[in-house]
């Protein structure tokens, strides 16, 4: 089946074994990134966030993201993703520069088109500040964004430690990027909960809501949800790998679409989760007895609900749809 990914970080997507060989050509150390099998080494939220921006060390200029994004593409093509958005953070790619951003975005937007020729996928842009790093640090990206705003790179949200600041420390940066007709997406919802959800939307005036899940505590939260077609960007295989639940059963993705909230599937951060697109999709089949009718009306959830332009969606619609239709 043919997919549609909205929540994916770039440099959460590396294959470790990319980021262990950028590391040795660089003569680089990760100490502390890999465990004794390679895999990304993490016990909790916050030890995940040292390990990946660890593991961002190794990304030095735009010609390694260049390379990310085609080996990132590549994988996600091969679960069936013919359209992806992707977290992009001016912090880690010229440490909120405009110059330097410029770079990068270019390197890994020219991946971007050679994928596409190569693998049928096409991947949009969502820059995205810290939270964790600061309001002030935020308004770099903002600016980042708005300078670069485009019909590739066409949106801007917040990523991080969601317990860290408010969203109104943030709403001057998401305001820069509204005026710059970018689209808006927020995390929230995952480590805090209705209320941080409640304020995001009030502060931040999102389209979409990264994760979201915990909505599902607040009964009039969920019909709000609903009734305002604010989609969630759900990751559920996240959730339940860094412990936001204790199992795929316990996860609220069922009840939340039973309740007629816009839901929507992603990996987030697929390696450091141990998870695909394949996989999940399998998870929640097995878990909720979901069929191929319910994955094509989620595609088409996120397919509407994606930022880039019309015509293209218009295209990527016709993939979604089954042969005999």
């Amino acid at each position: 089946m043919n997919k549609i990914e909205l929540h994916l970080h770039l440099e959460g997507a590396a294959p470790p074994a990319f980021i262990r060989g950028l590391a040795q050509e660089k003569g680089m150390r990760l100490d502390g990134v890999f465990d004794e099998n390679g895999h990304y080494a993490h016990t909790d939220f916050a030890h995940f966030l040292e390990v990946y921006e660890a593991a961002t060390a190794a990304l030095k200029t735009p010609e390694d993201y260049h390379r990310l994004t085609l080996a990132v593409l590549e994988e996600s093509a091969k679960h069936g993703v013919i359209y992806s958005e992707t977290f992009l953070s001016p912090d880690f790619c010229g440490g909120g520069d405009v110059a330097a951003w410029r770079e990068y975005l270019q390197a890994i937007q020219e991946a971007a088109d050679q994928a596409e020729r190569t693998h049928g996928i096409v991947l949009r842009g969502i820059v995205t500040c810290i939270r964790h790093f600061g309001p002030d640090q935020a308004k770099r990206a903002a600016l980042c964004a708005a300078e670069t705003a485009s019909d590739w790179l066409v949106g801007f949200g917040i990523a991080g430690a969601e317990t860290v600041g408010e969203p109104i420390d943030f709403a001057y940066s998401f305001d820069m990027a509204r005026e710059a007709d970018l689209h808006l997406t927020a995390h929230a919802g995952e480590w805090r909960g209705p209320k941080g959800i409640r304020d995001t939307i009030r502060d931040l005036r999102v389209e979409r809501i990264g994760h979201g899940v915990r909505a599902i505590e607040d009964p009039a939260l969920v019909d709000e949800l609903a009734e305002s077609e604010i989609v969630l960007e759900v990751c559920p295989g996240s959730n339940v790998a860094l412990g936001v639940y204790p199992d795929w059963a316990s996860h609220p993705i069922g009840k939340l679409y039973s309740a007629g909230v816009k839901v929507t599937v992603s990996t987030d951060d697929p390696p450091f989760f141990h998870t695909t697109m394949t996989h999940e999709y399998d998870r929640l089949a097995e878990t909720f007895g979901w069929d191929d009718g319910v994955f094509l009306e989620l595609n088409k959830t996120a397919l509407q609900a994606a930022f880039c332009r019309d015509d293209l969606k218009t295209d990527l619609m016709k993939r979604l749809e089954p042969p005999d239709v």
